[in-house]
């Protein structure tokens, strides 16, 4: 049974808008996060590099993205991380997101947001290079050093 299923009564009894901040779930806030971009799933899945049934699992809540994508996701369509997660914060902006997604330019939020994530994810490949740099160091230290 997907959600939408499940919410009819709700949403005929609010109107068609039966999003809610205070109810909503991860995937409620991805899909309004989406269409408030102005993309459709399929737009949105071909960005993220996934399959759009994949998109849909993430968005009727049977399945979670991992961390890279979320910070795709919030990137994507400018909206916050700590939104995208928690409803808190920066959610999508309606219009003005409509409009800047059909010009296809990015918000200096998204801007931002996709450079912070790439920043982390370069730190941590730094760090990992670092440990395996020390590792090949030692380990050719105990074995007398084979090219010297």
């Amino acid at each position: 049974m997907t959600r939408q299923a499940t919410n009819t009564t709700e949403g005929d009894v609010l109107g068609e808008d039966f999003y809610s901040d205070d109810k909503a779930t991860l995937g409620d806030r991805i899909s309004a996060a989406r269409e408030g971009a102005g993309m459709t799933p399929e737009a949105l899945a071909r960005k993220l590099g996934v399959r759009t049934s994949t998109l849909n699992g993430w968005e009727h809540d049977e399945r979670e993205p991992r961390a890279n994508h979320l910070r795709m996701l919030a990137g994507l369509m400018g909206v916050s991380l700590v939104w995208l997660l928690s409803g808190q914060g920066q959610g999508p902006s309606g219009e003005a997101a409509t409009a800047q997604a059909s010009a296809g330019g990015a918000s200096r939020d998204a801007i931002l947001t996709e450079f912070r994530a790439l920043q982390q994810s370069l730190r941590e490949a730094t760090r990992r290079l670092a440990r395996l740099e020390k590792l090949l160091a030692d380990g050719l230290g105990d074995a007398g050093g084979c090219n010297g």
